[in-house]
């Protein structure tokens, strides 16, 4: 029997290349009917997904995953096998500045997820058994356990001691999701992911931040001495991890998933120039510049993703440097693309698009 995943926040970054991912690339899950529910904030762009948008087995929902009416009705009109919950608000800098937006949207929406994958799952409530093949999965980042010094990792153990209103608000989420499987054995997983990077990233992001800057010939900023360190994962390889914990990933367990790329902002900035000078045979006049630091910068993450490598048989499979080339080209090729998001046109794409539904 064909599956049925609904997928939150579908046309954001990650969400966007996960249905992408699955609707043409996925040996497990490639007949299965994805439903994408998305609010559309700045960070949702439909653009992302023409490639899959007259698939037969896509279907584009619009909607607030705090609107408990319309996720109940979702559920009623779906027989939903999987959810995957991508839809948060996740820009450090902007929780900053409005925290209150962050613990609505990735607590209380998790919450009213939860509660309607619940009822529409729970089978027998004396038992709190869910109907056989259901998975609810929580994705969340690395930045839950907070920051690392010189060395050593995070583990799946490692405590959670978030350092900013966005991972605090995301830690928050991950407490109610496990919370539920000890409580009604509902059926989840949690994966912590560091750094992606790659095609539709939005460019309040580092990567597509100096690459659009590259283009215009504008300053790179840096926080700080640019010496924070990150682990980057291609995004391609973190779809492929969501889909193994999807189909294999032991229920209440949670899974790491790491690339094994610590780099400082410094060098991932260095880096982007370099390949952006070689793919357009230029050299360019933007200069790095270290602005002041952000309030709360935690200064080094960095995953062990033993866990998931060892029980799922995970590894990457895009290296560093030829994830960055492929990012670079993909940017360059689809300047109209970064042209759109950065004028706010894309939200156009939409209107044309579904204006009459």
């Amino acid at each position: 029997m064909k599956k049925t995943i609904l997928v939150t926040g579908g046309a954001g970054f990650i969400g966007s290349n996960f249905i992408i991912h699955m609707l043409q690339n996925s040996a497990s899950f490639r007949e299965a009917k994805i439903i994408n529910l998305d609010k559309l904030t700045y960070a949702g762009n439909l653009e992302n997904l023409k490639q899959v948008e007259s698939n037969p087995n896509y279907e584009f929902i619009e909607g607030d995953i705090c609107d408990k009416k319309l996720v109940d009705n979702v559920f009623q009109n779906h027989e939903i096998d999987y959810v995957v919950n991508f839809a948060a608000e996740s820009h450090v800098d902007r929780s900053i500045q409005t925290p209150e937006i962050f613990v609505k949207t990735n607590v209380l929406g998790t919450a009213t997820l939860l509660n309607s994958a619940k009822s529409k799952w729970l089978l027998d409530e004396e038992t709190d058994s869910y109907r056989a093949g259901v998975k609810f999965l929580q994705v969340s980042t690395d930045e839950v356990y907070g920051s690392l010094g010189e060395s050593g990792f995070f583990t799946e153990e490692t405590k959670l001691c978030p350092r900013s209103p966005y991972s605090a608000s995301k830690a928050s989420a991950d407490l109610l999701a496990l919370a539920y499987y000890e409580t009604f054995k509902f059926p989840v997983n949690i994966t912590r992911c560091s750094n992606n990077y790659g095609p539709f990233q939005f460019p309040e992001k580092l990567i597509p931040l100096v690459l659009n800057n590259l283009a215009s010939g504008a300053d790179l900023p840096i926080y700080g001495d640019g010496l924070n360190v990150r682990d980057w994962l291609f995004v391609e390889d973190h779809c492929r991890a969501i889909e193994l914990v999807l189909e294999k990933g032991v229920l209440g367990q949670v899974y790491n998933v790491g690339g094994k790329n610590e780099k400082t902002n410094l060098e991932l900035v260095q880096t982007v120039v370099k390949s952006f000078e070689k793919l357009k045979s230029c050299k360019t006049c933007s200069k790095i510049k270290h602005i002041v630091d952000r309030k709360g910068h935690d200064r080094r993450y960095a995953i062990d993703p033993s866990k998931i490598e060892q029980e799922l048989g995970f590894k990457p499979s895009v290296s560093f440097e030829n994830g960055i080339e492929k990012t670079v080209d993909w940017f360059l090729k689809n300047a109209d693309w970064l042209e759109n998001v950065v004028s706010g046109d894309y939200k156009y794409y939409y209107k044309n698009k579904y204006g009459n539904i």
